[in-house]
């Protein structure tokens, strides 16, 4: 009697008060509750005087967690079914069924649809390289103050600004090197710089390190790119006033050692990268990175097909063949009288575009170059002026942000 009583007080329950989620916690209670089952072999007698209806309800004991099986469940005998719904057939009685109704299926799969429209409109909005970081300031400095791995003592000196690579090296090996007190001759020690006491000529080296920076610059003719500070016509001392409100902007961080990614020679104008980061640096540079270079080199007088094909054939250096991935007469001008190749480099090796267009019987006017894998040089970028790149910038060379 109490079974059948429960069965009657869930039938008279209307089913314009359920709601999906609702329904949805009644599916998982009935999932994990034991079978429910209900016979359908006599109907109920009718009741005038009550629309509600009953409903002949057992429970079963369930299939035993050992039985893998689910065929092997007694729910499939004769007259006999799994019962997790109570809902109102088309003639407005309440009726129980072993599916859901369809209402409820095509209302779930317009949630799922307007959820993921919704995901998907909010990437959208989000542009790329605009994503917050994934630690706060405070979790890298406590990294890195705790579970920092020690490098090389030649790479933190150089790091910090102290030398070059091979400069701070020499350096070690003449014994004007300390560590916690002893003298080190050994480039390849390891080192922390958060822990332990580096003195560099008598002078303690700073534990703070100064941040990765990276520029574009776009060389002028006439610089060099040898990294001298008493170059006064060195693509680092374009930099001067950069270096003028270093200590305001950044008080108690060393003064960091830019250096050039690669060279240009001093007729060459356009882009060359500037930063202070080594690994950066050699992994743009090597070959082996598959970084194109575009450069766009003005001829003096015509070039005549043959002279093009000569171009793109290629032409051997230092006994290496180097043959440019493409090779490309530009259109005329209105401002500019002579015409100009569009030629794109692999490895880029010394002197490599001016062999080429050399090679061919053509004269060079100049050479600028415009691109360095997928980062062009910007166009209001003016001559002897730098820019900061953005990481999305530094992605397209391929290389990952460093934060100090």
């Amino acid at each position: 009697m109490a079974v059948a009583a429960a069965a009657l007080a869930a039938a008279s329950l209307s089913l314009s008060s359920l709601n999906i989620s609702s329904t949805l916690k009644t599916s998982r209670c009935l999932q994990r509750a034991s079978l429910i089952r209900a016979s359908a072999a006599a109907p109920p007698p009718p009741v005038s005087s009550s629309p509600h209806r009953e409903f002949n309800i057992s429970f079963g004991a369930g299939r035993s967690k050992r039985d893998p099986n689910p065929s092997s469940d007694n729910a499939t005998s004769p007259g006999r079914l799994l019962i997790p719904w109570i809902i109102r057939d088309e003639n407005g009685n309440l009726t129980l069924s072993s599916t859901p109704p369809a209402r409820f299926i095509h209302e779930m799969s317009l949630t799922k649809t307007t959820k993921a429209s919704a995901n998907k409109k909010k990437e959208a909005k989000e542009p790329q390289g605009s994503s917050a970081p994934k630690h706060s300031k405070a979790a890298r400095r406590f990294y890195n103050e705790n579970f920092r791995e020690p490098e090389r003592l030649s790479k933190v000196l150089a790091a910090a600004g102290v030398a070059s690579r091979r400069s701070s090296e020499e350096l070690i090996f003449n014994g004007r090197v300390t560590v916690n007190g002893s003298i080190c001759k050994a480039p390849q020690t390891r080192v922390d710089v958060y822990k332990d006491i580096i003195y560099v000529n008598g002078s303690r080296l700073p534990k703070k390190l100064p941040p990765k920076l990276y520029f574009a610059v776009n060389k002028p003719k006439g610089y060099i790119c040898s990294n001298g500070e008493k170059e006064s016509k060195s693509i680092i001392s374009l930099f001067d006033d950069y270096w003028k409100t270093w200590n305001k902007t950044n008080p108690g961080v060393p003064k960091p050692r830019l250096f050039t990614v690669g060279r240009l020679d001093v007729a060459t104008t356009g882009l060359i990268i500037v930063t202070n980061d080594g690994d950066f640096a050699q992994r743009i540079a090597h070959p082996s990175s598959g970084l194109t270079k575009e450069y766009i080199a003005t001829i003096e007088g015509s070039v005549s097909k043959r002279q093009l094909i000569a171009v793109s054939e290629g032409v051997e250096i230092e006994g290496v063949p180097c043959i440019p991935e493409t090779v490309e007469l530009l259109p005329a001008k209105a401002d500019i009288s002579r015409q100009r190749l569009r030629i794109v480099v692999h490895e880029g090796r010394n002197h490599e575009v001016r062999e080429l267009v050399k090679n061919a019987g053509l004269q060079l006017h100049s050479l600028k170059r415009v691109r360095i894998g997928g980062f062009r040089l910007p166009s209001d970028l003016r001559l002897g002026e730098y820019t900061e790149l953005r990481p999305a910038d530094i992605r397209s060379f391929g290389g990952k942000v460093q934060n100090a």
